[in-house]
């Protein structure tokens, strides 16, 4: 079985997009901050970022044995999707979503000024689409 992977800027509507359409299409959602949390995917935390470092190399082993070892199509959502092995990928799809929302949604999160800057950088230079299009995958944009 092949997944399905929503990748993105941090708060371009990857979430919204991917609950909405695994409900449309009968598909099982996956949560991937939720499952780095749980099964402990992560080599520790940066506190000047506040966020998790993560082992995508951890993260793509387990992803990989879940869509394995499940009976549905999965849509993954994270902006780490992108790094799963393209023959593990039906299609990925990248939310993109206008500067200006895109900021207003991370001050809205009380991001700092250096994370805000980061992210909306991520977004300008289109980053996850560059990363998923270096990594084979057939590759949908979904503006939001």
């Amino acid at each position: 079985m092949k997944a399905i992977i929503v990748s993105g800027s941090v708060a371009s509507g990857k979430t919204t997009f991917s609950k909405k359409f695994a409900k449309k299409n009968n598909y099982e959602y996956v949560d991937v901050s939720l499952l780095i949390k749980e099964n402990k995917l992560f080599d520790g935390y940066d506190k000047k970022r506040k966020c998790y470092i993560i082992d995508t190399n951890k993260l793509n082993r387990f992803l990989t044995k879940l869509i394995q070892n499940s009976k549905k199509t999965l849509v993954i959502d994270s902006h780490l999707s992108h790094y799963l092995p393209e023959k593990y990928v039906k299609t990925c799809y990248i939310i993109k979503t206008d500067l200006k929302k895109l900021k207003a949604r991370l001050e809205k999160r009380k991001y700092s000024k250096n994370k805000i800057r980061e992210n909306l950088d991520a977004e300008i230079f289109d980053i996850c689409y560059e990363e998923a299009k270096k990594a084979g995958h057939k590759v949908r944009i979904i503006k939001t």
